[in-house]
C-alpha cells in the first residue's frame, strides 16, 4: 500500500500484519483500522504482542511482512512531523534520569509546537516536590506523574499510551483520566491504550480491539460488547457432558458447582445449542457483568 492508497479517514492503518520473534509467530494476518477523533482500547492477555504492536506503530520495530501506517506514514519511516503528532507513554519512565521535574520540561517543550506549560506543572505540582527535585531520585508511581504530566502538556493530534496506569495510586490515576477527557473535548483528538484495569476505560473508550494469540483480533465499538457479550452459569451436576469451547461458545471457566459459559448469543440460542450437543442446558442462567468480568469471560482467566 502506498501512502497516495492509504486512506486519510484513519490514523492508524494495520493491513496483513506478520510479525515472529524467530519460529515465535505473534501475528499470522493482523488486521484493524483506528479513525481520527476516537479513543480505541487494545486488550488481551499478557504475551499477544500489544507492546510489540506499539513498537511497530512507532517505528521500533520493522514487521516481518506487511503493511502498517501512522498518518499515513509507513511506520518504520516515520518522518518527524508525524513523530511529532504522537504523544508516547512507552513501558511508563523517563529515561532522563539525572535531569530535574523543571529541567526535562525545558527540553521537551521545543519539540511540541502546542505545548502547554501550564498543564505540565498543574500535574507535576501535585507531587508537592520542588522543581529542582530530580527525576533519577522519585519512586515508580512519581515518575509516571511527571511521564503523564509531559503527554498532556504536548496536546499532541494522537496519544498511545501503553499502560498509564503503571505505578499510579488510585487518586492520581483518576486526575489523569480526568485531564484525558478535557484532552478529548476538542473532538478531534485519537487515542489508543492498554490498560490491565479495565473498569478504568469504560466511560472514555469508544470501541475495543481484542487481540489473541496468533494476532486474531475483535473489534467492535465498547457499547456493543458490553451490551452483546453475555456471561451464563450452568450447574455441573444436571451435565452428563462438559461443555466445550466451539463457534457459539467463546470461553469456558471453571465456577465452582458451576460452568461460567461465555457468547454473544441469547439464552434461548445457547440452551438449543447446548441441546443440540447431548448437554443439558436445565439450570442454565444468565449472570450480570460488568466491563472486567467481559473482559476476563472473553480473553480467559490465564
Amino acid at each position: 500500500m502506498t501512502q497516495a492508497e492509504c486512506s486519510t479517514d484513519y490514523a492508524i492503518e494495520v493491513t496483513h500484519l506478520k510479525h515472529q520473534y524467530g519460529k515465535r509467530v505473534i501475528y499470522e494476518d493482523l488486521n484493524f483500522k483506528v479513525p481520527h477523533g476516537k479513543v480505541f482500547a487494545l486488550l488481551g492477555k499478557n504475551g499477544v504482542g500489544k507492546t510489540t504492536l506499539i513498537k511497530i506503530l512507532m517505528g521500533f520495530l520493522r514487521p516481518t511482512a506487511g503493511d502498517c501506517r501512522v498518518f499515513g506514514d509507513a511506520s518504520h519511516e516515520l518522518t518527524p512531523e508525524t513523530r511529532s503528532k504522537i504523544g508516547l507513554l512507552f513501558e511508563g519512565h523517563l529515561a532522563y534520569e539525572f535531569m530535574s521535574i523543571e529541567g526535562v520540561e525545558r527540553f521537551f517543550a521545543p519539540f511540541y509546537a502546542n505545548w502547554k506549560q501550564e498543564l505540565y506543572y498543574d500535574l507535576t505540582g501535585k507531587l508537592g516536590l520542588p522543581k529542582n527535585h530530580k527525576i533519577g531520585n522519585m519512586s515508580e508511581g512519581q515518575r509516571s506523574q511527571v511521564v503523564l504530566g509531559l503527554l498532556m502538556a504536548q496536546q499532541p493530534e494522537m496519544l498511545i499510551l501503553d499502560d498509564y496506569t503503571m505505578g499510579l495510586d488510585a487518586g492520581y490515576r483518576r486526575l489523569f483520566l480526568d485531564y484525558l477527557a478535557d484532552y478529548l473535548k476538542a473532538g478531534d483528538k485519537t487515542v489508543l491504550v492498554t490498560s490491565h484495569i479495565v473498569q478504568d476505560l469504560e466511560k472514555i473508550v469508544d470501541e475495543v480491539i481484542f487481540l489473541e494469540r496468533g494476532g486474531y483480533t475483535t473489534q467492535m465499538p465498547l457499547r456493543d460488547f458490553l451490551e452483546g457479550f453475555r456471561q451464563y452459569s450452568l450447574p455441573k451436576d444436571v451435565c452428563r457432558e462438559v461443555p466445550f469451547k466451539d463457534e457459539m461458545i467463546k470461553n469456558i471457566e471453571d465456577g465452582g458447582a458451576n460452568y461460567l459459559l461465555y457468547s454473544f448469543a441469547n439464552f434461548r440460542t445457547v440452551a438449543a445449542h447446548l441441546a443440540e450437543r447431548g448437554i443439558t442446558p436445565e439450570g442454565l442462567e444468565q449472570l450480570p457483568m460488568g466491563f472486567e468480568d467481559a473482559f476476563i469471560g472473553f480473553t480467559g482467566r490465564y
